[in-house]
This record gives structure tokens, C-alpha cells and sequence, in this order.
């Protein structure tokens, strides 16, 4: 049995699919099962609720081989540890408790590097990870960049102003990722028995593009200009704020922005094991360009 948590998620929802489409035994927790994708609840266990709920996970663990572990961090939360850590203890002592066979989570790069202990969001999560791989549960972390799928939040500015936003300089090369590459990776490990302790597994595309390369790919596949305009540090803070973020989320959404253009994705190197194969153009072709088209 493989529990995914988190499974109405752009990653979960992806895992999910990739594990029943292998034949695999799924149970999920979710706070609201109608969300699940068309014809998923006919298919998996269901188990209602939060996976911070320790009544929950006590139920939705027993008798794992596995667990998919990614936290939905609440933007409402009073620091990135309460939203990383503390809202994983439950998880973390069911592990031990129910002795699930291994535990597959959702994580980011940055470890190692000079600026990952003030990296807000990173810096929880690379927490969390210390807080999961203590209980001795063989854990595999996936550690990404950014994710290709979050431009999917422009469409409307790229579609209507040929303009996207972030906080990057513009000429800053860096890693990406399509989230559904992730859920590839996550779903062969979660049904790989083979594999024993704790390690990273960072999950990166097949190149390094700064803000302007993406730019002009996306002007390139949508055939029309497109351009990259780079948001002032508080303006960023200030946006997450007028969405209902916390100050230390938001703060921590900055702080996590300030440390990639220090570096903190760029301290690993490619592995063939677990390369990511969706390139940024092929990514802009299959998906941007579509949503764009919608």
C-alpha cells in the first residue's frame, strides 16, 4: 500500500496518476475528497482529513510500504517552521509508529550552501527534512528549484501584456523543473523497495536558464514578443502580503527569493539517475502554450 498525501495538488494529483496507472495499491489523505481528479476515488482508499492530525495519519499509515510526503505550507502560518516542522511531527512520529517501510518527500535544493540557513521556505523545508530523516524511516527528499508550472500563474500577463513577473535578475542561470517530472521520480521511488537510509535527490531540467533565456523561448513557441520584468524586493513581499500571507510567510517567500539570486540553487550537479527530462521549450510547447491558447 503507497499513501499519497497531498493528492489534489498539481504534484500529488500527478503522483497519484502515475502510481494507478502502474497498477499500484493508493490510499490518499484528503481534507476534501470531491477534488480529487475524475475517477481517482473510485480507485484509491480515502482517508479524510489533514495529514497534520495525528489521528489521521495514524489511520492513513498503518500498514504502508511507502508514503508520499508533500506539505501544503499554510501562507497564514507564524513562521516557516510552524509551517514546515511543526505541521510534520505528527507525520514524522506515525512513521516510526506504524512502521512504514519508506517515505518519499517533496523538498528543495540549498543544502550545503552559504545562504540556505536564511532562505525562509527552503530553510523550513530542509528542517523538515532533518526533523523526518531523525525517526530513521528510509527517506529519499526530492530537492528542487523552481517550478516551470508556477508561469502557469501568468497566463493572463503573458497572454494579454507579453510580460512575466519575478524577483530573479534577469540574467541569473539557474535550474528548473516541471512538476511532472517530479511526480515521475517520486512515483519510482515510492515503488522501489531496493533502497535503504536517507539521501537527496535533487530533481533538476536538462539546463540552466536565466529569466531572459525563458523569455525568449516563450517568444520563440507563442510567437509573439515576450518579456521578462524583474519585481523590487518589497513590491514581492508586498503582493504575497495583499494575498493573505502572514508577514513571516511572506517575509519568508522573500528571503527564499533573495537567497536563489545568491545561489542556493546552484550548488548541485546533474546526476543521469534522476535527470528531469521536460526542457523549458518543451515544457512552453506542451503546456504554457496551450494554457495561453485557452
Amino acid at each position: 500500500m503507497i499513501v499519497v498525501t497531498a493528492p489534489t495538488s498539481g504534484i500529488g494529483r500527478q503522483v497519484v496518476q502515475n502510481l494507478l496507472a502502474d497498477g499500484a495499491a493508493v490510499r490518499v489523505v484528503a481534507r476534501d475528497p470531491a477534488r480529487l481528479a475524475p475517477g481517482v476515488a473510485e480507485r484509491v482508499e480515502i482517508v479524510r482529513g489533514s495529514h497534520s492530525d495525528p489521528s489521521v495519519v495514524a489511520e492513513a499509515f498503518a500498514g504502508a510500504d511507502a508514503v508520499f510526503l508533500l506539505v501544503p505550507a499554510d501562507p497564514k502560518a507564524g513562521s516557516v517552521f510552524e509551517a514546515y516542522v511543526d505541521f510534520s511531527r505528527p507525520a514524522a512520529e506515525a512513521f516510526k509508529l506504524q512502521g512504514v517501510g519508506r517515505v518519499v518527500g517533496i523538498s528543495a535544493l540549498g543544502r550545503g550552501t552559504p545562504v540556505a540557513g536564511q532562505a525562509g521556505l527552503v530553510t523550513g523545508s530542509l528542517a523538515m527534512d532533518d526533523l523526518i530523516a531523525g525517526t530513521g524511516v528510509p527517506f529519499r527528499a526530492l530537492c528542487m528549484p523552481s517550478f516551470m508550472d508556477n508561469l502557469l500563474r501568468q497566463v493572463g500577463p503573458i497572454k494579454n501584456q507579453g510580460v512575466f513577473y519575478g524577483p530573479s535578475r534577469p540574467d541569473l542561470k539557474a535550474p528548473a523543473v516541471a512538476t511532472r517530472d517530479i511526480a515521475a521520480v517520486a512515483a519510482q521511488l515510492l515503488q522501489d523497495g531496493s533502497w535503504t537510509g536517507d539521501a537527496e535527490v535533487p530533481v533538476l531540467s536538462p539546463e540552466d536558464l536565466s529569466q531572459q533565456d525563458m523569455a525568449a523561448i516563450m517568444s520563440e513557441v507563442l510567437g509573439k514578443p515576450v518579456r521578462y520584468q524583474q519585481t523590487p524586493a518589497e513590491a514581492y513581499k508586498n503582493n504575497f502580503l495583499g494575498f493573505g500571507f502572514s508577514e513571516p510567510m511572506a517575509q519568508g517567500m522573500l528571503d527564499m527569493a533573495l537567497a536563489k539570486d545568491e545561489g542556493l540553487d546552484n550548488g548541485v550537479t546533474r546526476t543521469p539517475e534522476f535527470a528531469a527530462p521536460t526542457t523549458f521549450r518543451q515544457w512552453c510547447v506542451e503546456v504554457l502554450k496551450p494554457a495561453v491558447g485557452a
